[in-house]
């Protein structure tokens, strides 16, 4: 299937490696020219990887997203280059796990800095642009527990929720406008995030890393973690004008785990 993507210019946050770059690389694969950010040092080997393997033009701009002034950076240079943005990625790092009385409200203020000023930051600095255009195509990653709360992650139970608001009256108000606005809920993905939050589990319950995984396999129907390349082919399709109609939609990659049924 051709996904429409061929000289489109997406900007993917958060993108030096994870689920990031699983989204950037993706795009390039089919043909998009990517701008990328991270604050990570690997941000300019990840580009150089993902321009060998796809021989497209990759953008790095350091980033924290976290900050309103890097944003702004990011998008002016972004649209420098290209002169325009169809499809905005919004990816960030996840908040810290911990209980309720485990975490302060400074640690609280931080990751909604992380999880949702982010997205709202990002989506100032993008839309006047999507907006003269006349199109665009906004997708976010968050996770499966804005459908069933995740143990010990309270900070991101809650945020992603917000998020998810956000993004649906969004698509309310820029529909009609032709820009898309959709969310893409990962559950397990095997990533560097996804490591650390196994390794904490293996602290807590004195376990093994293979028996957390068991576990939180154990209610996915498809029995087995999500690779990153699945998810970045979801992703791309998503943020593509093959998913044309696809609007206003929280899309659960999550191989069957959540049982609700809307």
């Amino acid at each position: 299937m051709d996904l429409g993507l061929k000289n489109k210019v997406a900007l993917v946050t958060a993108a030096s490696r994870g689920l990031g770059k699983a989204a950037a690389l993706a795009l390039a694969q089919e043909g998009a020219r990517i701008s990328i950010c991270a604050r990570s040092d690997d941000l300019e080997r990840t580009a150089d990887e993902i321009r060998r393997e796809t021989g497209e033009d990759v953008l790095t701009v350091r980033a924290d997203v976290t900050r309103p002034q890097d944003i702004q950076n990011l998008v002016e240079k972004t649209i420098q280059q290209y002169k325009k943005i169809d499809i905005l990625i919004v990816n960030a790092g996840g908040p810290p796990p911990g209980t309720f009385l485990s975490l302060s409200p400074e640690e609280w203020k931080a990751a909604v800095d992380l999880t949702l000023m982010s997205a709202v930051y990002l989506c100032y600095a993008v839309v006047p642009h999507m907006l003269e255009a006349g199109s665009g195509s906004i997708v976010t990653t968050q996770s499966y527990s804005v459908k069933q709360p995740i143990d010990n992650l309270i900070l991101s139970n809650s945020l992603r929720m917000a998020v998810i608001g956000m993004m649906k009256s969004m698509a309310n108000e820029l529909g009609p406008k032709g820009i898309r606005v959709n969310s893409i809920n990962p559950a397990w993905t095997w990533t560097e995030r996804v490591q650390q939050l196994m390794q904490d589990r293996t602290v807590r319950n004195q376990s093994t890393l293979e028996e957390e995984r068991g576990r939180v396999t154990f209610d996915v129907p498809l029995g087995r973690m999500g690779t990153v390349e699945e998810y970045g082919k979801t992703i791309a399709w998503l943020a593509s004008p093959a998913a044309s109609f696809i609007h206003g939609h929280a899309l659960m990659f999550d191989g069957g785990a959540t049982k609700a049924s809307l």
